[in-house]
């Protein structure tokens, strides 16, 4: 049997069973979706969000790239954040790392020739690490520095959100999303809570957008 071929094989199993257990499931799911949460996490495979938080279909509404990142200019996350805030009325956004995280380990070095377009997506996360030069480098191991480099990454992402004008936008208008930084741990599975902004959080004046 291929690999594929179990994955379809699996869905069958899961589907009949949630169909037993609960006959009006896909009836209820197919309806409408009113996810409470927004997540932003990394692409990494071992990070799936509805499994580490034990959460239902229907629930989170998701977006991943690696890294875990909210860039200005990306239109694919800003479309989906616009699409949660604005029309699914998310009311919390968590953006999620992961400590081990190889695209934030390879920020941490010199570009490779072979990965051009991955060299551009990490210079985003390189700029992090520059900023908090002298703090990272001070740390004895690369794990160390890796994993420092996660939870400023994280940080620095909801700082992001923040400085967007649809999440600025929905915090003055109907007081949500709340914004949370959250870091997932391989060797516990457990998530650590690493930076939260309520609606009108403290945003610096150079990014507060101006009314018209």
């Amino acid at each position: 049997m291929q690999s594929y071929e179990k994955l379809l094989l699996e869905n069958k199993a899961w589907a009949a069973e949630k169909k037993e257990r609960e006959p009006e499931f896909f009836v209820r799911l197919s309806a409408e979706q009113k996810p409470e949460f927004l997540w932003i996490g990394c692409s990494d495979s071992r990070v799936p969000a509805d499994i580490i938080v034990n959460a239902e279909p229907g629930l989170i509404f998701a977006h991943r790239n690696i890294a875990n990142q909210v860039i200005a200019t990306d239109f694919n996350s800003l479309s989906v954040i616009q699409y949660a805030v604005q029309v699914l009325k998310v009311r919390h956004i968590i953006v999620c790392g992961h400590y081990n995280c190889g695209g934030v380990r390879a920020a941490l070095d010199r570009p490779r020739a072979d990965l051009s377009m991955l060299n551009k997506w990490l210079t985003h996360v390189k700029d992090i690490y520059r900023l908090h030069r002298h703090e990272i480098d001070a740390l004895a191991s690369i794990e160390a520095k890796a994993d420092r480099l996660v939870e400023l990454n994280v940080i620095e992402q909801v700082r992001h959100l923040s400085h967007n004008s649809i999440v600025q936008t929905a915090w003055r208008d109907n007081g949500r999303p709340t914004l949370h930084g959250w870091v997932y741990g391989f060797d516990d599975g457990v998530l650590k809570q690493l930076i939260t902004l309520p609606p009108g959080g403290d945003i610096d004046i150079l990014y507060q957008q101006v009314d018209a």
